[in-house]
């Protein structure tokens, strides 16, 4: 099923995040985590393209499992690192492998490399030319990223909101966010949209806090801020892996409580492939509701 009737169908759509192993890290870990997110019924699981688009080869084969427990699955597709016939081609496998939802992102260069510096990508490229692509290519649902704090490259959020509208006008279905643990910053973000007459579908993503160290390596990259309540928390359980994790849930379950007080249309949890995160969550929340 296409996820855009979903959302068409639900007032809130619930779904998560898991991303492959690492090249030398066993498989079965990520199976169970499938199986174990699969029994929370969530409306769709997203499986991310690798670190940097590298080292994706299992991405479909981790897809088709989590299509073969009935659940929709959502494929990240990154296009910095590929060329357009390499697109082309992995949009035929997905086809074959009847995978019709596409997450459709830029990507980051691997390490190492200057960003755009691929020969066959001369001049910068966006996600708007891989949404283009892949709404060419026929019969695909597609998600687009969107950054309720701003995108860490685009320092000019008028032009990022141009730019946001351009990817949405090539063909995006809906939308998920970055991860944000104020949620003033969607609410403000869901206002921008609305004032630029933008009626897309947006899913709100949350990121359980369980390790101090994560959580700012993470919001480095991605340039989420931490609020002081947060960073109060992470100052008082940071020593302890167990401690931070329960206090890293209960904030969790705040905003989403929050989220679902306003009726957001969906909360996307990024799991960090530990489902009892997400067990949680959907337990002591009314995600279970919305399920």
């Amino acid at each position: 099923m296409k996820i855009a009737e979903i959302f068409l169908r639900k007032p809130t759509t619930v779904s998560f995040e898991i991303f492959p192993p690492k090249p030398d890290a066993p498989f079965a870990p990520v199976l169970d985590a499938i199986n174990r997110l699969s029994a929370l019924r969530p409306d769709f699981i997203s499986v991310t393209y690798g670190a940097a688009g590298v080292h994706r080869g299992c991405t479909m084969e981790i897809a088709e499992h989590i299509a073969a427990c009935g659940i929709a699955a959502l494929v990240h597709l990154t296009c910095i690192a590929s060329s357009p016939k390499e697109t082309d081609d992995i949009l035929e496998a997905l086809k074959e492998r009847h995978l019709r939802n596409v997450l459709a992102l830029r990507g980051d260069p691997p390490v190492g490399d200057p960003p755009f510096g691929y020969p066959m990508l001369a001049g910068k490229i966006f996600a708007k030319d891989l949404v283009e692509r892949i709404k060419s290519s026929g019969g695909f649902c597609v998600a687009a990223a969107a950054y309720p704090e701003g995108h860490p490259e685009c320092p000019n959020r008028a032009l990022e909101l141009f730019y946001l509208k351009e990817k949405i006008a090539a063909g995006v279905d809906f939308l998920i966010t970055q991860i944000f643990f104020d949620n003033a910053f969607f609410y403000g973000f869901l206002e921008e949209l609305d004032r630029a007459a933008v009626a897309l579908p947006v899913s709100a993503g949350i990121m359980p806090v369980f390790s101090q160290k994560q959580v700012e390596r993470i919001c480095a990259l991605c340039g989420a801020s931490i609020p002081k309540k947060l960073r109060l928390l992470m100052d008082k359980y940071g020593h302890s892996q167990d401690e931070m994790q329960k206090a890293g849930l209960e904030y969790a379950s705040l905003q989403i409580e929050d989220l679902l007080e306003h009726n957001v249309r969906g909360v996307h949890l990024y799991t960090m492939n530990r489902p009892e995160l997400a067990e949680f969550l959907v337990a002591n929340t009314k995600l279970r509701q919305a399920l």
